[in-house]
């Protein structure tokens, strides 16, 4: 279940941010959502430090090999806009 958060940040980083996000087609919410998620894991106990960056990327989920991704894109825009 998704939920809104409102957050107070400079409005420069919230720029750059919006523009990080564009670059890489993933929208501002999910990569905060990644981020916190990276911090907030069990397995936060490990010896390797990764670093913000990768980790504000990180989803943890595998994707299937043989995933039709233009058809799963097409099927979610075509719910979107019902």
């Amino acid at each position: 279940m998704d939920a809104k958060l409102t957050l107070k940040l400079n409005q420069k980083i919230i720029e750059k941010a919006k523009l990080y996000a564009s670059d890489k087609k993933m929208s501002l919410s999910r990569i905060v959502e990644s981020y916190l998620q990276s911090l907030t894991s069990e397995n936060n106990g490990s010896e390797l430090e990764i670093s913000p960056f990768v980790k504000s990327i990180a989803t943890g989920t595998k994707i299937p090999v043989n995933l039709d991704y233009k058809k799963e894109y097409s099927d979610f825009l075509i719910e979107k806009y019902k």
